[in-house]
């Protein structure tokens, strides 16, 4: 009895510990792929310029974070120029295409589902000392290629399937459980064309999500960002 119960024990604890290392692995390839921990620890602002392609329209945006702090995202459409801004605590969107003639707040249900974009490290890096859990889930198929497959739970409580490419690490598809409307659906986001930017940091300049493809011209590190940009 004793050995079946030892073995029992070995059988669900040992492969618990198997996940675990085997997600550990990964996920420090992945950082490595990315340029280091140091490196990635290191970024303080990021501002990306690029232009979205969607419903037949094409139109710049430009995303501006300041790690942990702030998320501003400006766009113009149909000459109108819009932007969404979104702090730890707090958010708004002004978006004038849609009738809004002044800043509207954001609900809070909204700002927790998009905390983790505050983030600059990203939510595997430290993944325990931030409160996310991390599970292994084998080999999942994405577009002919066989790509590992993680599941994180973020502290917030937000769940989000990863899932890196065997070869070069990088991440190519996230698929998230979001609500909208009252109701829960899966956002799959892509990513492709990794470039190498300055600093020797690595980050995709192709993002494809269901509201269009986003691709990026310029990608700025650690510039001087003054944070009156994140109030509307």
């Amino acid at each position: 009895m004793n050995k079946f119960l030892a073995f029992i024990c070995f059988f669900f604890l040992g492969n618990a510990f198997v996940s675990a290392q085997t997600a550990d692995e990964i996920i420090d390839k992945h950082i490595a792929a990315l340029g280091g921990k140091d490196k990635l620890t290191s970024i303080k602002s990021v501002v990306m310029e690029g232009k979205v392609s969607s419903q037949g329209m094409e139109f710049p945006m430009t995303t501006t974070i300041v790690n942990n702090k702030g998320f501003r995202l400006d766009f113009a459409v149909m000459g109108m120029n819009a932007w969404i801004i979104m702090r730890p605590d707090s958010g708004w969107t002004f978006m004038p295409f849609q009738g809004q003639t002044k800043p509207e707040p954001i609900p809070m249900d909204q700002i927790k589902e998009g905390i983790d974009q505050l983030d600059l490290s990203g939510n595997l890096l430290d993944y325990k000392s931030k409160g996310h859990t991390v599970e292994y889930l084998g080999l999942d198929d994405v577009e002919g290629t066989e790509c590992h497959k993680l599941k994180v739970t973020s502290k917030s409580g937000k769940l989000t399937y990863y899932l890196i490419d065997p070869t070069s690490y990088y991440i190519v598809k996230t698929v998230s459980k979001q609500k909208f409307g009252g109701k829960e659906f899966d956002a799959e986001t892509k990513f492709s064309n990794y470039k190498e930017v300055e600093g020797g940091l690595v980050f995709p300049y192709t993002v494809e999500s269901m509201n269009g493809p986003v691709d990026m011209t310029k990608i700025t590190i650690n510039s001087d960002i003054q944070e009156t940009l994140f109030k509307p």
